[in-house]
């Protein structure tokens, strides 16, 4: 289904087919599951802010105007959901030195994940990813995992594009510190 398409879908569904939202659940629920299960460490409660996103965006279709694809808003719709629940808990995230960060050489960075990914490589990623911050975590997401391009990151976390490819550099660099890449597990 591509934007045009699903305009359409949209609109009937504003019109009256609601059972027509059931399409675009479908489409959209794993990777909107994805998404916030990379802010919420439990389960059940990704579960159930993925239902509160999907509750929210059917509530506010009308508002829905096409400007930026479907995706898009729904992601920046979920992304704001996970956001608000996590400062209810007050979660903390480890704090890094900038310093230690800008003594990351550029090219050290990039060759860490460019290596053929091994299973210890691969965990010591995951666990990285566990201690960024949630704009962090959504940057790294958005872009890896979900293959969105910069302009598309930019507009569901509300950035200029510019702020989104430094902020992405930034992330690289931190989260080789954290994997401690040089260190065996």
């Amino acid at each position: 289904m591509d934007n045009q398409e699903e305009l359409k879908y949209i609109q009937r569904i504003c019109n009256g087919e609601t059972y027509l939202f059931s399409s675009l659940l479908n489409r959209y629920s794993r990777s909107i599951y994805s998404l916030i299960a990379r802010i919420i460490p439990s389960r059940e409660d990704a579960e159930e802010l993925t239902q509160d996103t999907f509750m929210k965006a059917f509530r506010k279709l009308d508002s829905f105007k096409g400007d930026c694809s479907f995706s898009t808003w729904l992601f920046r719709i979920a992304y704001n959901t996970a956001v608000s629940a996590t400062r209810k808990t007050r979660i903390v995230f480890p704090v890094i030195d900038e310093a230690i960060i800008d003594r990351v050489s550029d090219d050290a960075a990039e060759a860490a994940f460019e290596e053929d990914a091994n299973e210890e490589l691969l965990h010591k990623l995951e666990t990285a990813i566990g201690k960024l911050n949630i704009e962090e975590r959504m940057l790294i997401t958005l872009y890896y995992s979900e293959n969105k391009p910069i302009a598309e990151v930019a507009s569901i976390l509300e950035m200029s594009t510019d702020n989104v490819k430094i902020k992405l550099f930034r992330v690289r660099k931190k989260l080789y510190v954290l994997m401690d890449i040089n260190k065996p597990s």
